[in-house]
């Protein structure tokens, strides 16, 4: 077989076969995105069994009662579990489906199952080449299968890491390209490297896995390494390196002298620096580095810099061609928006413009083409996002699970989510940088993850409180009055009860916190949910555009509710996740539809229609506009999103907005807040 999916897409060859399929499907395998795919392609669709009420929810009333009645008779249903054992399902489903199970063992029988469930889905297609390629002979064993994995799927092997270099390499590499490698495989690794005498006194532990210890391991050896570069510049080799910090009185022990200057690792500097990775610093000595490749990483002129930053950015992504295209992962795309949110924010920052004549053009340009590809790329895989597992989180509802896994560590654990309405990834990257600054010991932990679409507040932010997809909650899709409700529903079920929980919103000002310092302080409290709404207010009023934004946003940041708010939370013992439901983009108006109060929503970006009929009719006037399909939305839930960048206003107007499918509406932060 030429891949590992082949034998379970045999398994769905025509819904008419099996209107009903039974899946046992302990390891996930089912929501591998390409499967995910094909599946759907061959008229089947997938439903997870969750919980009992959730599942029979969606169950009866989008599928049972339709073939009931006729309908879908075309289309067949994948009922999952993530159990091994088909029978806890009940009893009638039992009688009607026919019943299938997959797993990991089945596939790999030769690899060790506890290593096996630790990978990504994505990474067997590696693996099961690798398996072809090399079959082992006989089972192989915890160790021998990490080994196996590490080179096949990572491309690492131990052995060639010899020396500092090497070793330096690979972290940045790993880190660089965002691999993630189960813990599991890093134990396994680390036990090999730390064989080597040569990294006795490097703090493996802390930066091996983790990207902000490595980076902050980096940053405060890179004044270090620049005093030495610029003591005698004339000089062939450096300085011999210090064995240890001593007393130095840095945050990670280990070695002060750490060879930038390597060949194998001098190639990644410039890109560190370029992407935010590290941030320039200021030498009194720099003028002996001009022009030189460390000066990427010196802090000079801030305008000058900022444009070099930012010319830099557009060309890497237009000659490295690092726009992610349809088959791409869905985390190629998280990780590209991360790296698209700083240039917007070099463009929209203080005192932001990216000029005139060819820097404009080359702005514009590079957009217009990740428009075209994330919108091709949102129409054809977003469908199968709702149905990812949420370790690591992907999408905005899965952020309670994670929240939950923090509150099982122990029976003291707390945890907070600040949800601030409206921000997008590249408005983040503003509020950050207020953020270090009022509190420089504030360590960010930043990934992304993608709102539902349409990106309104009503879909995807009671999404995130609820923990589900909005087709469960049908009934208040145009309201977040249930929200706080939704929230306790979602840790009843988890096992909390109403004093434990805590819930609130309209954040705004200084003024606000007394409100929020009652609410942690409450004495069985373990988890809340805060919704900051000031960056929202500021959008819907909003006429300067993007560079508005970021001036507003940032001077709300300057007044420091943000930083006093998570210092409340930590001083109380709380976990923190900041979050956002979804992004904004500055528009242009392509007129309004005027179908008047025939819409369920009259939104600038989007517009919500109950029929089907009258939204075919709006979409006739205007004929780029996109018919989203209800995915995981209640089936009556049909909405028509504005072209490209543009919002159903008059043609004069430039509101910035929110609702529709671009890479800053969809895709926002999720970033762990700690204190170093």
């Amino acid at each position: 077989m030429k891949s590992w999916r082949d034998p379970i897409l045999k398994e769905f060859i025509a819904p008419q076969a099996a209107r009903l399929t039974l899946a046992a499907d302990p390891d996930g395998l089912l929501l591998e995105a390409g499967v995910l795919e094909e599946i759907a392609e061959r008229g089947f669709e997938l439903l997870t069994v969750e919980d009992r009420i959730s599942f029979r929810f969606a169950y009866e009333s989008r599928y049972r009662s339709r073939w009931d009645r006729g309908e879908l008779t075309d289309r067949g249903v994948v009922l999952r579990t993530a159990a091994a054992d088909l029978r806890a399902l009940p009893y009638d489903l039992l009688q009607a489906g026919r019943q299938v199970s997959f797993s990991v063992d089945a596939l790999f029988p030769n690899l060790s199952h506890a290593v096996m469930e630790t990978l990504e889905r994505s990474d067997l297609d590696a693996l099961y080449r690798a398996q072809t390629r090399e079959p082992p002979a006989r089972p192989l064993g915890d160790r021998q299968t990490a080994g196996f994995v590490l080179r096949h799927v990572f491309g690492i092997a131990p052995e060639t890491i010899g020396q500092e270099s090497d070793l330096l390499g690979f972290l940045l590499r790993r880190h660089y390209r965002g691999l993630r490698i189960p813990a599991l495989l890093d134990d396994h690794l680390l036990r090999l490297l730390a064989r080597n005498p040569a990294f006795s006194a490097w703090p493996l532990r802390e930066i091996m896995a983790d990207r902000e210890a490595f980076r902050a391991f980096l940053q405060e050896r890179w004044p270090a390494f620049l005093d030495r570069r610029t003591a005698d510049r004339a000089m062939a080799e450096p300085a011999a390196p210090v064995a240890s910090t001593g007393g130095l009185g840095l945050r990670y022990s280990g070695p002060t002298g750490i060879p930038f200057d390597h060949a194998d690792v001098r190639v990644y500097v410039g890109n560190l620096f370029l992407e935010g990775f590290l941030r320039p610093v200021t030498h009194p000595r720099a003028d002996r580095l001009a022009g030189s490749w460390e000066a990427a990483g010196i802090e000079t002129d801030p305008e000058a810099d900022r444009q070099r930053r930012l010319t830099g950015l557009l060309q890497t992504i237009e000659a490295e061609k690092s726009i992610p295209g349809r088959t791409a992962r869905h985390r190629d795309w998280l990780a590209f928006a991360r790296l698209w949110a700083q240039v917007n924010a070099l463009v929209f920052g203080r005192n932001g413009d990216p000029g005139a004549g060819d820097s404009r053009s080359r702005y514009v340009r590079v957009r217009d083409r990740i428009d075209a590809a994330f919108t091709d790329w949102m129409e054809q895989r977003y469908g199968t996002l709702h149905n990812q597992p949420p370790r690591p989180p992907v999408m905005i509802h899965h952020v309670p699970r994670m929240l939950a896994r923090t509150l099982q560590e122990s029976a003291r654990a707390k945890a907070a989510l600040v949800l601030v309405d409206g921000l997008s990834l590249d408005q983040w990257s503003t509020v950050r940088d207020v953020l270090a600054k009022q509190r420089p010991g504030f360590r960010f932990r930043e990934r992304s993850l993608f709102a539902w679409v349409p990106t309104l507040t009503m879909v995807s932010r009671q999404a995130c409180f609820s923990g589900r997809p909005p087709l469960y909650f049908p009934s208040s899709i145009h309201t977040t009055d249930r929200e706080p409700a939704a929230w306790q529903r979602f840790w009843a079920d988890e096992g909390l009860s109403a004093a434990e929980v805590g819930y609130e919103k309209n954040l705004r000002a200084q003024a606000d916190l007394d409100r929020a310092a009652q609410l942690v302080s409450a004495p069985r409290v373990r988890v809340v949910g805060l919704v900051v709404d000031a960056v929202d207010q500021i959008m819907h009023g909003m006429t300067l555009g993007q560079s508005g934004m970021h001036n507003q946003v940032r001077q709300w940041a300057q007044r420091g509710l943000p930083a006093d708010l998570i210092d409340l939370l930590l001083d109380s013992g709380f976990a923190v996740w900041l979050t956002s439901d979804h992004g904004n983009i500055e528009t242009r108006g392509c007129g309004r539809p005027g179908e008047g109060s025939a819409a369920d929503l009259r939104g600038e970006r989007v517009r919500v229609y109950s029929d089907a009929a009258l939204r075919a009719r709006v979409k006739e006037r205007f004929l780029d506009a996109i018919a989203w399909p209800p995915v995981g939305l209640p089936d009556d839930y049909l909405a028509l999103i504005a072209p490209g960048r543009s919002s159903f206003v008059r043609r004069q107007e430039r509101p910035v907005a929110h609702g529709g499918i671009t890479l800053e509406e969809v895709i926002v932060p999720l970033v762990r807040i700690e204190r170093a």
